[in-house]
């Protein structure tokens, strides 16, 4: 069994050049977990809420200037056929929030020492997904990742779960903060008005929360269940982004990009949700709703299951799945219990490498074993992540990217690897020696034929190459 490699990439990033000796696996993983630092250094001098706020105000209000002056400003390579609408955008300074973001998750995840933490960071990101394809959310989705994700992952499931729904990426990327009651005071005043605009009641969160964020699909719940909870939701917005109903009963003194409750677009009276009532009034009452289904026996198998299956096989072995999900009911959803019993069974530790890495991973590994920059100054990471087949936190979909072998051991997406593998070993040329690297990085996977492979390459750079394409390599 390669454990000393299924520590380092499948519960890991893979071995940093510099990293100490792995010793007792088990003990590694826990040690991870203790020292965890919710803050690495690479996010501190990114934009906070309000300036990524006004950041949006400004690209929306600038849009008219940009298209009269579009034709005068030159445009670069990557720009050139761009829609005209992603040419603006990728000039703006929310499109900038968005690369600086991208560029700082790479630096914190090849600089880690604490790589299984920062593992879960990027699945519970995943799991909670936001997608960057929207103007509004596009600048929000690194703060989102920093905010309500990174400070939660070692606490209550509860608590991630609140914080990633009421953060302003969430909100804006499923239409929450555009949603109010039906029957609110605020749509009271517009029927009064004689507005023929429907009352905008929005379901889409409450949809995904039920099947993607807590019970998962075909558990039980109904569609008198989504509307239900919708109406719970209603009243949650954001400040400071200059339209929407919410903006015009917004507090003066709302910080831009915070997430507000406004009472008069939530929808009164009590909810009934999987046959319990809920009474509490504004915005308890959803967080009544979410403390209950983060704790539900449904919730718990859910969250199980996608955790097995990430540190195991696309067909998760069921006794994984059945000591996880009791682990979260005893502990009330305690994620670092949770972590705690994943490292102790044995499952994950008992195949070899099978599960193919992500773009993402396969890329932070090779350059956390690389002792020299391996990218040049002026990289593009995420245009590099796009390119690979991964772009980041651009999913698409709130389901966040697929945790199944078939979805990255593609020809298409494998040969882009080769190419950049390729790229940077002519980069770093002899500067590096593969056959000294191979044993750090692939321990006790390395096996003789990939050795000898390597040995024999012609050139420093091509056995750098042949490393990180290796097949053995391209798994966790």
């Amino acid at each position: 069994m390669a454990v000393q490699y299924l520590a380092a990439n499948r519960f890991g990033l893979g071995r940093r050049f510099d990293d100490p000796a792995i010793g007792n696996p088990k003990t590694w993983l826990s040690r991870h977990l203790a020292d965890y630092d919710p803050a690495p250094a690479a996010t501190a001098g990114l934009a906070g809420r309000a300036t990524i706020a006004t950041a949006y105000v400004e690209y929306r209000e600038d849009r008219q200037a940009m298209r009269r002056t579009a034709a005068e400003t030159p445009m670069s390579e990557e720009e050139k056929g761009m829609d005209p609408e992603l040419r603006r955008l990728s000039r703006s300074a929310i499109h900038r929030h968005y690369v600086e973001a991208t560029a700082a998750r790479l630096t914190a995840a090849i600089a880690t020492p604490t790589p299984f933490p920062e593992r879960l960071v990027h699945f519970w990101a995943n799991h909670f997904a936001v997608s960057a394809d929207k103007q509004t959310v596009i600048g929000f989705v690194g703060n989102y990742e920093n905010e309500a994700i990174r400070p939660h992952i070692m606490g209550k499931f509860s608590d991630l779960l609140i914080a990633a729904v009421k953060h302003p990426a969430m909100l804006l990327y499923l239409d929450q903060a555009q949603s109010f009651g039906p029957e609110s005071p605020f749509a009271t005043r517009v029927r009064n008005r004689g507005s023929r605009r429907s009352p905008g009641l929005n379901e889409n969160l409450a949809r995904e929360i039920l099947e993607l964020h807590t019970l998962g699909v075909r558990t039980g719940y109904t569609q008198a269940d989504v509307t239900a909870f919708a109406k719970a939701l209603t009243g949650l917005t954001v400040a400071g982004l200059g339209r929407g109903a919410g903006q015009r009963l917004m507090p003066a003194d709302a910080e831009p990009g915070a997430t507000v409750f406004i009472a008069p677009l939530h929808e009164p009276g009590a909810q009934t949700l999987l046959g319990r009532r809920y009474d509490a009034a504004g915005a308890a009452q959803a967080e009544a709703i979410l403390r209950d289904l983060a704790v539900h026996p449904a919730t718990a198998r859910h969250i199980a299951t996608k955790l097995a299956r990430h540190f195991t096989a696309d067909d998760p072995p069921g006794a994984l799945v059945d000591r996880l999900a009791a682990d979260f009911l005893k502990t009330g959803g305690d994620l670092a219990s949770l972590y705690r019993a994943l490292i102790a069974s044995p499952e994950p530790w008992v195949a070899a490498p099978t599960m193919f890495k992500s773009p993402w991973d396969w890329t932070v590994s090779m350059l956390r074993a690389l002792k020299i920059s391996a990218l040049g100054e002026k990289q593009n990471v995420a245009a590099m992540f796009t390119q690979l087949g991964q772009p980041i936190w651009r999913p698409g979909s709130p389901a966040g990217y697929d945790d199944k072998v078939a979805t990255w051991a593609g020809s298409a997406g494998l040969m882009q690897r080769v190419e950049l593998a390729s790229r940077i070993a002519g980069r770093i040329g002899d500067r590096v020696d593969a056959r000294q690297l191979a044993p750090l990085v692939l321990a006790d996977a390395l096996s003789p034929e990939t050795g000898q492979a390597i040995a024999r390459a012609d050139s420093p750079g091509q056995g750098i190459a042949m490393l990180f394409a290796s097949p053995t390599f391209l798994r966790r």
